[in-house]
């Protein structure tokens, strides 16, 4: 994504993507965190945690951080699990995008829990 003031790129050794601010280039604006997961060949992005800093809330930057995140996923055939309560209502939303969806399984919730000691690890 990139307009003229906020751009998104992935951030894959932090397995997130990051929204930037031209106007403030050192400020993380929004974020979308996720886990991959592979089901025969195909990877399954879990997508649990959508964040926008506060000052940049009610701008609508959440709904344009999840398009974008969304789109890359399509465009990169993968399939888009909704963990994050977000991007589940987003998806209800889109529903034009349901092709793609594919339902938590406890498979997904693991590897979250797997990712996340990770972190906090590491």
């Amino acid at each position: 994504m990139s307009d003229d003031r906020f751009t998104v790129m992935e951030l894959p050794n932090e397995h997130r993507y990051l929204m930037r601010d031209a106007e403030a280039p050192e400020a993380e604006v929004g974020e979308e965190s996720y886990v991959d997961v592979e089901v025969d060949g195909v990877i399954e992005r879990v997508l649990f945690h959508t964040g926008i800093s506060e000052e940049y809330g009610g701008l609508g930057l959440a709904s344009q951080l999840v398009q974008f995140v969304v789109d890359d996923l399509i465009a990169s055939d993968r399939r888009i699990v909704p963990v994050c309560p977000y991007v589940k209502k987003w998806l209800m939303k889109h529903t034009d995008y349901a092709d793609h969806v594919v339902a938590p399984r406890p498979d997904h919730l693991r590897a979250i829990s797997l990712q996340q000691r990770a972190g906090a690890d590491g």
